[in-house]
């Protein structure tokens, strides 16, 4: 079967599963993983203004999308001619059905099972002692957070952090002043690639808070990612609780 994904996430849990480039023939520009691979594999836009044209070039047997990553316009218009299936994934039981499925349609049931158990065991494992109020930053001019209806809030409660903006949905728009609340602010490594020098201007206005620059792969990368950042979580969780200390 000749698939292309629309998903970053996505194509490395089909690697990680076991497929092929000579099956994994199209993919994202920001379909990064896993680097020695995906380099073999055509490029058929970004997430969000895919080229059809390429695509149908290609001639897919199936075309992986996403609900949130990708343009509801475009992803109707490659269903008039391919097989397209559309995740949504929200939380860690929309994960374990998204690799389920992946894996029934591509005959690696076993492999995903793993994946999805060896993910339970790792957020099970990676809990903070006592809750600790983060503002979890993905955008800058204007700052931008999550929700309660995102991934990476799912993935923050998972692990223990309490969403200083968990009555908000989405991705809302704040101010500076706003972050008061927090204990901890996390600037996130994407889609905005937060830097030292983001940390040096919140500090201005809060001096005494802990900001730091997290991985937003490990928060936001659903599929199989999570399964390889037990490590990473854990790294985390101690370096907040010696904080809290």
């Amino acid at each position: 079967m000749k698939v292309v994904s629309l998903v970053p996430s996505i194509t490395e849990a089909l690697f990680d599963l076991g497929l092929t480039e000579n099956e994994v023939i199209g993919r994202t520009k920001f379909c990064i993983h896993p680097k020695e691979k995906v380099k073999n594999v055509d490029i058929v836009g970004g997430t969000k203004n895919i080229n059809i044209d390429k695509i149908r070039a290609l001639n897919p047997d199936l075309i992986l999308a996403n609900k949130e990553e990708n343009i509801k316009e475009q992803v109707e218009t490659l269903m008039n001619d391919f097989k397209v299936f559309v995740s949504n994934v929200e939380n860690i039981e929309d994960n374990y059905y998204l690799l389920k499925n992946l894996g029934k349609i591509f005959n690696k049931e076993d492999k995903a099972q793993l994946f999805n158990l060896k993910i339970y065991d790792i957020l099970n494992q990676a809990k903070i002692n006592q809750k600790v109020k983060v503002a979890y930053l993905i955008w800058k001019n204007p700052y931008m957070t999550v929700g309660s209806d995102t991934f990476i809030h799912k993935i923050l409660e998972e692990i223990g952090f309490e969403n200083a903006f968990k009555d908000q949905k989405r991705y809302p728009v704040i101010e500076t002043e706003d972050l008061a609340e927090a204990e901890i602010i996390m600037l996130s490594s994407e889609p905005f690639p937060f830097k030292e020098k983001h940390i040096s201007e919140l500090k201005a206005f809060y001096p005494d808070k802990k900001i730091m620059i997290v991985d937003g792969e490990a928060f936001s990368w659903y599929g199989t990612h999570i399964a390889k950042c037990e490590n990473y979580f854990k790294e985390l969780i101690a370096e907040v609780e010696a904080i809290k200390m």
